[in-house]
């Protein structure tokens, strides 16, 4: 029996991917790393002129093409203009990456309806439509051999009990999680394997609201908070490509239905 190279098992190259969220924090990251190996990638987020610099800025440092198609994931129009302006531009999707989030942080007596419904659509119901309109193009890339992947990206607190006032946070990550193992189950035969990943704490304008910085990813003390964590460190690019490559390629081919944490311990501990 002949076995594959480092290289063969990984490569995602030639490879079309949709990642949403992208224009920044883990989507930024993810998207990157497709793009450093050979993919060509396009960019979903709600802000066009966001997602528009860093499609440019990504294509600039990696040298492989990554478009904007800026879209509001939180309801049924802003999907349906995503689904349509990239099946006018592509005929197969290789690797959809479900990963545009939304948070909403309020002392629990306090919480709004708005903050609910802002994040159960954008985190739960955006996914599943997304999904539903792209599986045109994810059946017409994938084959028994080479199947087509989705790769949702969810949260260790959609598993462990959340650190902060996020009351609709848990609770959406944990419905795209049992979403995944569901999708997985109906869409295994038909050459589409669908995973999540479960990211822990990431250097993010979301962790960086979080933790008290309003946003500043760049002014947080990343180390500081790292040292409080069991790997004495946060998450680093490498960390959520790493597992997102092997969910999209060779290696990843007999993987269906998992939530694999990426959290350097965190749920364990």
């Amino acid at each position: 029996m002949t076995q594959l190279s480092i290289s063969e098992l990984f490569s995602v190259a030639g490879k079309t991917v949709l990642v949403t969220g992208g224009s920044r924090g883990i989507g930024e990251m993810i998207a990157a790393g497709f793009l450093a190996n050979g993919s060509t990638v396009y960019i979903s987020s709600r802000k066009a002129r966001t997602c528009d610099e860093t499609a440019a800025r990504l294509s600039d440092t990696y040298g492989n093409p990554c478009i904007s198609i800026p879209a509001d994931l939180s309801g049924l129009d802003g999907i349906a203009t995503l689904a349509g302006a990239l099946s006018q531009r592509v005929k197969k999707l290789d690797v959809l990456v479900n990963n545009a989030g939304a948070s909403w942080g309020a002392p629990l007596e306090e919480f709004p309806e708005l903050g609910w419904d802002k994040v159960m659509d954008t985190n739960v119901k955006g996914v599943f439509f997304l999904t539903q309109q792209l599986l045109p193009l994810l059946e017409a890339a994938g084959t028994s051999e080479n199947p087509a992947r989705i790769i949702n990206i969810g949260s260790i607190d959609g598993i462990r009990t959340p650190v902060f006032d996020t009351h609709s946070y848990g609770p959406s990550k944990a419905a795209v999680h049992a979403l995944t193992r569901g999708l997985s189950a109906k869409l295994v035969r038909r050459n589409i394997l669908v995973n999540a990943i479960a990211p822990g704490p990431f250097p993010t304008w979301m962790l960086s609201t979080g933790v008290g910085t309003g946003g500043d990813v760049e002014g947080t003390d990343w180390e500081a908070i790292g040292s409080a964590m069991p790997r004495g460190r946060i998450g680093t690019p490498e960390d959520i490509v790493g597992t997102t490559l092997f969910l999209a390629s060779r290696a990843g081919a007999f993987t269906v239905g998992e939530v694999i944490t990426c959290d350097g311990g965190v749920v364990v501990s």
